[in-house]
């Protein structure tokens, strides 16, 4: 198997694994900032124990300056996971989902406001296919606006999930010199303190599967899904992530329909492929400094950093 061939196997895996992520968020049943909570506390243990396992923690290359951005983007991603997932309880897993992949328009516009990027007219007018996109997809209707239903506050929160993850990988991109494992470590060990305050542990249902769906949220989709990601980013093109990124969202509209008999209507469906097809072409019109690209053969060098929120993939 090449490394290209391995790669794609890895990163596939991570997305499909990531598509599955609403369905343990709702089966655990518990309030999205428990869910959260345990997230980053299972979290934790596994990046954390993989990166000791591998000797990462000596020489880790932070400096006070890139540890105040790793926290800072922490902070960040935290809020964006309560966020998303209080935006599947008031709308759906399929739903939220689409709307929150916008994330890498709001990476150019943010970029292009705050550390004056170049925003070329094409990448405008791709943006504004994509928001037409997701009009469709969001399928609000006037009575929405007037009846102060919750479903427009899901769609509300699924953008305001995707502004924080661009704000995050903007920060994160901004750290040199530091393996993407130890940024991830540093932003799910934020989370611990930063919601204990807000954890309701008085609503957590019982000891049995709840527990099992919480565990695998932190173990499988932090802890394996972000070292099959990175271990990608190694040996990816940059053209080959962007495309795999979208298994994501089609697995979790799979997964959305045959747990939970959810799906998106007719018009609702016109706007996927438009998210698709303009995020593909953003995406990829990136300066490749921006974007993951391929490593060499080889020990893993200590200075390459990717960002430790990958683009458009994670939830």
């Amino acid at each position: 198997m090449t490394p290209e061939h391995k790669g794609t196997a890895q990163l596939t895996t991570a997305m499909m694994l990531s598509g599955t992520l609403g369905v343990f968020v709702v089966e655990s049943g518990a309030p999205p900032f428990d869910v959260v909570f345990f997230r980053v506390l299972f979290g934790a243990l596994a990046l954390g124990g993989y990166v000791v396992a591998r000797g990462w923690l000596r020489d880790h290359g932070f400096t006070p300056r890139t540890l105040a951005l790793a926290v800072l983007g922490g902070v960040l991603i935290v809020f964006n996971w309560v966020l998303l997932f209080q935006s599947y309880e008031n709308t759906s897993i399929s739903v939220a989902t689409v709307v929150y992949h916008t994330q890498p328009f709001y990476v150019v516009l943010l970029g292009a406001l705050l550390f004056r990027e170049r925003l070329t007219a094409a990448r405008v007018g791709w943006i504004a296919v994509a928001f037409a996109g997701l009009i469709l997809v969001s399928g609000v209707t006037p009575a929405d606006f007037t009846g102060g239903g919750a479903y427009l506050t899901g769609i509300g929160q699924a953008l305001l999930a995707a502004l924080l993850y661009g704000l995050s990988t903007l920060v994160t991109k901004r750290i040199t010199g530091v393996r993407p494992h130890l940024i991830a470590l540093v932003q799910v060990l934020v989370g611990i303190p930063l919601l204990l305050p807000f954890a309701d542990f008085g609503a957590m249902r019982g000891t049995g599967w709840d527990w099992g769906w919480l565990a695998g949220l932190g173990l499988l989709h932090t802890g394996v899904m972000y070292v099959l990601m990175y271990a990608a980013y190694a040996q990816l093109p940059t053209s080959k992530i962007a495309v795999l990124a979208f298994v994501y969202p089609a697995v979790a509209m799979v997964m959305d329909w045959a747990v939970y008999g959810h799906h998106i209507g007719p018009v609702q469906a016109l706007g996927v492929p438009l998210i698709v097809t303009a995020s593909l072409k953003v995406t990829l019109a990136r300066p490749r400094a921006a974007a993951p690209a391929p490593r060499t053969a080889g020990p893993e060098p200590k200075a390459a950093s990717r960002p430790a929120t990958p683009a458009a993939c994670e939830a």
